[in-house]
């Protein structure tokens, strides 16, 4: 993997300013490998986690501090890539061998887990301890329930998708970010008159695609239409709302709205990112991480004030909210099931006093990132980056509704089913009703 790779399939915050290859998550050191701090014969709980600077060192660095703090209460942390964390993870819950803290995604994987009873519920745990949810962004806490009850506490960061523009393209044709699809779609053609491409897209990544219908199911039909999918309703993707969000998504490919040969242009490269800082693109629907990509290697593009950014538009008739957003709510942390009392006694006062604890919040925003916690606005307003961090935390903490990324929040086989169909139904091989055959034959598998 070249050291200019980061994307959000490294499922990791992205460090604003730092040199691409020291935030690159998927590509850490080679796992796994032992970061307790003061582990060894006093150490009687497990964690597991992902490598990848600067992420891991902050994750290493909060074990660190809880086990000099505890020092009858040890935690032993283990790290691996991000491929080998996947498969070790899978295989250890299935065996009954997990580490006593899971590090996850939270959404379908847990969910997965919870069935099966391999994760401990905290329900009552969290009400026994309301300090500890009320501290969290409410937003963070729906990709952590099953059926109702919590299986995993948000931690770390929150990346919702912003619809990124080029403030000197959109100068140069003398016109304003879109306020609603019908003025997105009258932007297409004004920068299609200009040979200009509306909108960059990484489109042979496949999951650059899909973030464009989590926001047209949402603005057209309410988080309703997916909460239904996620719950395995029969014949849930065939919702109105749902083929009328599938519809425009094509009408805007119709009108050119991507950049050509966009299903040949991969989101690792960051190639989606250089159209964008480089003028050959106007707008970018992306991950929050995108920033720290285009500030790294866009030259001036960030520092110069030609980086701009938004919600996306509401659409005219649609019952979604304009402040719900979507994208990865937190990162999550659960207890096995599996693990002893006195490991799972050790888990919980981790989560207690050292998970986000005041030292690592520091650290996720001196690195760029958002924390999952309520009121670090004047934190985040001493940032550098001061207002695209209060923009992320103002669209995390207002939004009425922060839907997981598809991906994430299904089961491992229709969200691959999920991403093959979307890739054709941009390739426009599928029509809006036969994506949705499709994704209805994969419900609950």
């Amino acid at each position: 993997m070249a050291s200019t790779t980061t994307s959000r399939r490294t499922f990791l915050s992205l460090a604003l300013g730092l040199p691409a290859g020291a935030a690159l998550a998927a590509c850490g050191t080679s796992g796994p490998s032992g970061t307790g701090g003061g582990g060894g014969p006093g150490a009687n709980a497990s964690y597991w986690y992902l490598t990848g600077q600067p992420q891991e060192g902050i994750r290493v660095d909060a074990v660190k501090r809880f086990n000099a703090a505890n020092p009858s209460s040890q935690i032993t942390a283990t790290g691996f890539q991000n491929d080998a964390f996947k498969t070790k993870i899978k295989t250890a819950i299935g065996a009954g061998q997990a580490p006593t803290l899971i590090w996850g995604w939270g959404g379908g994987t847990l969910r997965s887990y919870a069935k099966a009873g391999q994760v401990d519920d905290l329900t009552s745990w969290f009400a026994e301890n309301p300090a500890i949810k009320s501290r969290l962004l409410p937003t963070s806490f729906d990709a952590a329930t099953v059926d109702g009850k919590l299986y995993a506490m948000p931690c770390e960061t929150v990346q919702p998708i912003v619809l990124f523009y080029n403030k000197k393209v959109f100068d140069s044709v003398g016109a304003q970010p879109p306020q609603s699809w019908g003025e997105l779609m009258a932007l297409v053609t004004t920068f299609n008159n200009k040979n200009i491409a509306p909108f960059s897209l990484g489109g042979q990544s496949r999951w650059t695609n899909m973030m464009w219908l989590e926001f047209l199911f949402d603005r057209i039909g309410g988080p309703e239409v997916f909460h239904a999918i996620f719950a395995g309703e029969k014949n849930s993707w065939s919702n109105p709302g749902a083929i009328e969000a599938l519809t425009k998504l094509q009408d805007l490919v119709k009108a050119n709205g991507f950049i050509k040969g966009f299903s040949s242009i991969t989101a690792d490269s960051n190639a989606d990112q250089a159209l964008l800082y480089t003028g050959r693109a106007a707008m970018m629907l992306h991950g929050s991480w995108s920033y720290g990509i285009q500030q790294t290697n866009g030259g001036d593009f960030v520092s110069g004030g030609s980086i701009g950014f938004q919600s996306f538009p509401p659409v005219e008739g649609g019952k979604g909210d304009p402040s719900n957003t979507v994208g990865n709510p937190a990162q999550y942390i659960s207890i096995s099931a599996k693990a002893s009392a006195d490991e799972k006694k050790i888990a919980k006062q981790y989560l207690t006093t050292g998970v986000l604890a005041d030292d690592e919040v520091k650290a996720w925003i001196a690195t760029g990132g958002v924390p999952v916690v309520q009121g670090t606005d004047s934190q985040l307003a001493a940032s550098k980056d001061a207002k695209f961090l209060q923009f992320i935390y103002n669209t995390a903490s207002k939004a009425k509704a922060f839907g997981q990324s598809w991906d994430q929040a299904l089961s491992p086989t229709a969200a691959e089913a999920l991403l093959d169909n979307i890739s054709k139904l941009f390739q426009l091989t599928l029509s809006p009703q036969q994506f949705a055959d499709n994704m209805n034959a994969v419900i609950g598998q």
